[in-house]
């Protein structure tokens, strides 16, 4: 798989502003802070496919830091085009590059964070659960510990899927 920096492919939307570049965060973290030049497909939503691109031109995808970004490349992969190519670092490296962003005022929550909350509450709720109703709600935890370990060890989150929509984070500004 292909990666550039930032700083690279800012060079490349310098010369050839028609240059595909597909940011695949949710709709509220794509509205909060974005590369101009960026359009917003969501993962879950992507099918390349379905894209009037050519199949042999490169589609510059980024994402938060990368994650999200690496899984669509696959999708493009699959799907027959040749050149995808992640944008190393995500949206969090153009920033960190003093490179031109486009931001709402609107501040909104990451869905890294929002994982963690979740995962934090359940486990918590497990454990209260376990303690003063039923002993049975730590397998709760337990199933949570696991999750999260699949999801380290796969980069596969079934919980950052599933909060990705939640309609707070499919709203569009």
């Amino acid at each position: 798989m292909k990666t550039i920096t930032p700083v690279e492919l800012q060079k490349i939307l310098v010369t050839q502003p028609a240059t595909t570049v597909i940011d695949v965060r949710t709709p509220v973290e794509f509205a909060e802070v974005h590369v101009p030049q960026a359009r917003s497909i969501p993962l879950d939503e992507l099918n390349p496919g379905s894209l009037s691109l050519q199949k042999d031109q490169p589609v510059y995808l980024l994402c938060r830091s990368g994650q999200r970004a690496t899984k669509a490349a696959e999708k493009f992969s699959q799907a027959g085009f040749s050149q995808p190519i992640v944008v190393a670092g995500g949206t969090l490296a153009w920033i960190d590059s003093n490179l031109p962003v486009t931001r709402s005022p609107v501040k909104v929550m990451s869905l890294e964070r929002q994982v963690r909350i979740a995962a934090g509450a359940l486990v918590l709720a497990g454990v209260l659960l376990a303690r003063f109703v039923n002993f049975h709600f730590l397998w709760l935890s337990g199933f949570v510990g696991a999750g999260l370990i699949f999801a380290g060890i796969t980069d596969f989150c079934g919980m950052g899927l599933l909060l990705a929509k939640m309609p707070w984070n499919k709203r569009r500004s």
